[in-house]
């Protein structure tokens, strides 16, 4: 992130500032991606005179068109968190990518919730160990995080126990709005706490059983939409990874093949950068499948969930 101030975006003094910044709005990126109608509520402003103040926020960074090349070296600074399990990073080309949203799909018991327990410590080692040294956020619906698990997972990996735990933020998500409400938050607290690692576990299970039937389909599609941009707004200007997992439903149309398929429909399929389809093996095995991603071939990997959390076979 640049060290600009607010008050040097035209058109922004001190008190508009102030407003932005009570908003969560405390950097110029921040300012520069977000919506004009977003802007406009925030500031009290009509939506045309939001719209040049995000455009200025645009051109004090210097956001414009840029070569291919020039934007090779930029995604050259991406940060990488490793999984624990060669197998896995190996496959994700070095590991969970800043910057990006990382969407892990499966039935129950496939162990992406480990997965996330495992991250949530690993992003915490020293850059030569895997990690950011930074901090997590950990967004919970569905009252699977376990803290007892950290510990476990942390100890093995040479952690103080104590200060692992102090090292993850967590919030239970009680409905869609208050998934929502957290995520707002987030732009206060990354910040403040050095987070690299945002995970929400689960990301539509709120959605489906708040907006059930084909009636709610479209109304809940459009904040799932909204829910999923927010997420990629806080990816991109923080430069954090954020790492959801999702349900499967079932497809009773079809006859051959795998008739499961990710929940969330279209919307989820978009606004995820990686994908990655976690099912049961054999003697206590996972099989890990990119299915959709901008760089990667799609390939599986086998790895094993133990005591000390997600390791190679």
């Amino acid at each position: 992130m640049s060290s600009l101030s607010l008050i040097q975006i035209k058109g922004i003094g001190p008190v508009l500032a102030e407003k932005l910044r009570e908003a969560g709005f405390t950097t110029v990126e921040s300012v520069a991606v977000a919506p004009a109608r977003l802007l406009a509520d925030v500031l009290g402003i009509s939506e045309e005179k939001a719209a040049k103040i995000a455009q200025a926020a645009r051109e004090l960074l210097g956001i414009k068109f840029v070569t291919a090349e020039e934007y090779y070296k930029e995604r050259c600074k991406i940060s990488y968190i490793s999984t624990g399990c060669k197998a896995l990073d190996e496959m994700l080309g070095g590991g969970i990518e800043t910057g990006a949203i990382t969407e892990f799909v499966g039935e129950f018991g496939t162990g992406k919730t480990q997965i996330c327990h495992q991250l949530c410590v690993m992003v915490q080692l020293p850059p030569e160990k895997g990690g950011l040294s930074a901090g997590a956020v950990y967004i919970d619906t569905e009252g699977t995080f376990r803290p007892e698990r950290i510990i476990q997972i942390a100890r093995y990996r040479g952690l103080d126990t104590k200060q692992a735990l102090q090292n993850i933020i967590y919030a239970r998500a009680y409905n869609s709005d208050h998934q929502m409400l957290l995520v707002d938050e987030l732009r206060k607290i990354i910040p403040e706490k050095n987070i690299k690692l945002v995970v929400i576990d689960n990301l539509v299970s709120h959605f489906r059983a708040e907006y059930p039937g084909r009636e709610y389909l479209a109304l809940r599609q459009q904040k799932l939409n909204k829910h999923v941009h927010q997420l990629l707004r806080l990816a991109d200007i923080y430069d954090v990874a954020v790492v959801v997992t999702n349900q499967v439903v079932a497809n009773p149309d079809v006859i051959f093949g795998n008739p499961l398929r990710p929940a969330g429909g279209n919307i989820v399929a978009h606004g995820c950068t990686y994908r990655i389809w976690l099912r049961r093996g054999q003697n206590n095995r996972r099989i890990a499948r990119i299915f959709d991603s901008p760089k990667h071939p799609e390939v599986e990997v086998v790895f094993a969930i133990t005591e000390n959390g997600i390791e190679d076979v």
